[in-house]
């Protein structure tokens, strides 16, 4: 019987996989944690079996195994010429810890420039795996060629996104195995412009430092021949499911459903799907999830000799007028949504947080205070930060990860940044719309069954956004054109066209960026956003970023780069001490309250959860140890914005304009 929910990462880690560890091979060096710009709490607590939880939870096999672990690695200075000619059953020379980014000091490697590389493991598959074997890749940057035993098996572009690959027929199963990765990671290396968020080959400010390779778990699991390859569950409000469970073949038989009591082993409801097409039922008089009560239901689905386990939350996100003001409403109530801007960057691991625990105490530090959302910034988690934001009861405003604003010319000496659209002559706008087409509608399909997840945001700042006409035939803006192809995925989210600055008026949002100061749904307005009138803009008033007021910290908790350094008094607000911070966040929540009171305001965004290199604007540090919050000021503020909202749901002045 599937365990309650709070202790499915315990019983996976424990239990159903065991971490596993290259041994070092002759002529390969010792793994060797190396001492970065900062550490964090739990970077000497990582080891050399890192990440042993089960990493996908909406469609867990019990039977599986880790890759994590110690492998080999090697730079390949020839780039992809060294296709022709891949290093089987050859030692490569360096020790690296997956599943940490190449330039990160987890993994022993802290490269730079790190563009094209060579992974090498082995590994054994149990003697009791008589059927098929699956290997997983949780995220790889940016694109990954895999070999086992010498035959390309998989080739995935896109540095956010899992995947995995029936190596069967490839297997030595009475022997060693041999696995080998090919990864090709550009970053903003010219002339390629990919989905990237944040990084940037030469960090500033803003910009980070980039995570090539492999971030997140590998792993292998048992399946049967014929077994499930995708399960999409939605569950709203009024008890409906719609779930589709894709299978390897084109079956046409049924699979048993099975939800269970919330925290039981109680079945509350049973049925059979049909599988390989969408199917809907309804569940009488369900608990509902919301950031007050993240009620979830564990679920067992079984096709044949196939079992995965699951679980889902029944809530409903949308939209609609509460006393003359479009509002987001959450299970049929107006919900104010106060939330952080999550950069999810690590000191040690950047990409990749440096374990589990890591992970959910930024998102225990935000809950603590009260905060009920979190907008997860141009960059995709692993799917156990999505299970615990689905635990805690935090809604997810989730990024599409950006195109790039600059590109780097290697041949330069130094390597130089330039400004992106001074290169787009020798770049095909075309193929790289197309390309960040396909990859959006891969982000809505890989995390469109977490409850947490409320709206999905298309562009940030315009990074990447083309303008206002598409082309010549197609008389609209491109921000349209892909909220409606989000739309037809996914139509149970709110979206979120355009997060600051180019509003072509598409999508559920009116959105502002405005530091320090709010101006959210407020006639008033800056030179990159638009005055909100609500006579005329029928969307959802928003601040999708705000604050960004940072407080100076000691050299102990700072990221000991001096380019970063530099970059501190770029701030959008110092505040000379962390008293006179809290202080000024006090006084900006006031005047977002304001505003709330007197204007259309639904919700809001304060910069940012932690620093992040040369940036110090975080409620923690980067290293995390420190707290910036005043914590009962804090509490104070934000329920006092969830108070006034509540009151204009039961009021109706005349909003000013």
């Amino acid at each position: 019987m599937f365990p309650s929910l709070g202790a499915v990462t315990l019983l996976v880690s424990a239990v159903l996989g065991q971490g596993y560890s290259t041994p070092k091979a002759p002529g390969t060096s010792e793994y060797v944690l190396k001492q970065g710009p900062l550490d964090t709490p739990w970077t000497e607590k990582v080891g050399t079996n890192p990440w042993p939880e089960y990493p996908r939870p909406q469609m867990a096999r019990s039977e599986w195994k880790n890759l994590n672990g110690v492998w080999q690695y090697r730079n390949a200075t020839a780039g992809d010429k060294e296709l022709d000619n891949p290093p089987f059953r050859q030692e490569l020379e360096n020790a690296v810890l997956v599943p940490f980014c190449l330039e990160s000091a987890l993994s022993g490697v802290m490269g730079n420039y790190t563009i094209h590389s060579w992974y090498r493991t082995t590994f054994d598959v149990p003697a009791s795996w008589t059927d098929k074997v699956l290997l997983n890749f949780a995220a790889v940057d940016y694109e990954a060629t895999v070999f086992v035993n010498e035959k390309q098996v998989a080739r995935n572009t896109g540095g956010y996104w899992a995947f995995n690959t029936d190596i069967t027929d490839q297997l030595n199963k009475n022997g060693t195995n041999e696995l080998v990765v090919f990864v090709f990671d550009p970053t903003n290396l010219h002339p390629n412009n990919i989905p990237l968020g944040k990084q940037r080959l030469n960090p500033e400010h803003i910009f980070y430092t980039p995570c090539s390779g492999i971030w997140q778990t590998v792993w292998l699991e048992s399946a049967p021949a014929e077994s499930i390859d995708k399960l999409e569950i939605s569950a709203d409000a009024d008890g409906r499911v719609d779930i589709t469970i894709s299978t390897t073949s084109n079956a046409t038989t049924a699979a048993d459903f099975i939800l269970y009591e919330p925290n039981t082993e109680l079945v509350k409801f049973k049925t059979k799907v049909p599988v390989n097409r969408a199917h809907s039922f309804v569940v009488d008089s369900p608990q509902l999830w919301s950031p007050d009560s993240p009620t979830l239901y564990n679920i067992t689905v079984k096709l044949g000799s196939d079992t995965v386990q699951s679980y889902t939350g029944f809530r409903t996100i949308s939209k609609g007028v509460v006393n003359g003001v479009q509002r987001p409403l959450l299970n049929g109530g107006f919900v104010f949504m106060f939330g952080t801007l999550d950069q999810g960057y690590w000191p040690d691991g950047l990409h990749s947080p440096p374990s589990l625990e890591a992970m959910v105490s930024d998102l225990k530090a935000l809950k603590e205070v009260g905060y009920n959302m979190v907008r997860k910034h141009i960059k995709v988690e692993p799917a156990l930060f999505y299970q615990a934001a689905d635990q805690l009861g935090l809604l997810l405003i989730q990024d599409m990860p950006a195109l790039s604003t600059s590109s780097v010319k290697l041949e330069n000496e130094p390597p130089k940044e330039c400004p992106a659209k001074s290169l787009t002559p020798s770049l095909d706008p075309d193929k790289v719309q197309k390309e960040f087409d396909r990859q959006l509608g891969v982000m809505v399909r890989q995390l469109k069954s977490h409850p947490s997840i409320v709206t999905w945001v298309i562009y940030n700042e315009g990074w990447g956004q083309p303008s206002e006409r598409y082309d010549g035939v197609r008389n609209t803006s491109i921000d349209s054109i892909l909220t409606d192809y989000v739309r037809k995925i996914d139509p149970t989210r709110l979206i979120d066209s355009v997060s600051g600055w180019n509003d072509h008026g598409a999508g559920d949002f009116h959105d502002n960026h405005h530091y320090s100061s709010p101006q959210c749904g407020t006639p008033w307005y800056s030179v990159d956003s638009s005055p909100y009138n609500p006579d005329t803009d029928h969307r959802i008033a928003f601040q999708g970023e705000f604050g960004g007021i940072g407080q100076n910290i000691s050299e102990e908790h700072a990221w000991k780069v001096p380019a970063s350094i530099a970059t501190v008094k770029n701030t959008y607000e110092l505040d000379a001490t962390q008293e006179i911070w809290n202080l000024r966040a006090h006084m900006l929540f006031h005047e977002l309250e304001f505003q709330i009171q007197e204007f259309a305001c639904s919700g809001a965004v304060w910069t940012q959860t932690t620093d992040v290199e040369g940036e110090v604007n975080g409620m923690l540090t980067y290293d995390r140890r420190v707290n910036r919050m005043d914590k009962e000021q804090w509490k104070k503020d934000i329920q006092a914005l969830y108070d006034a909202a509540a009151k204009r749901a039961v009021t109706n002045p005349t909003i000013r304009a």
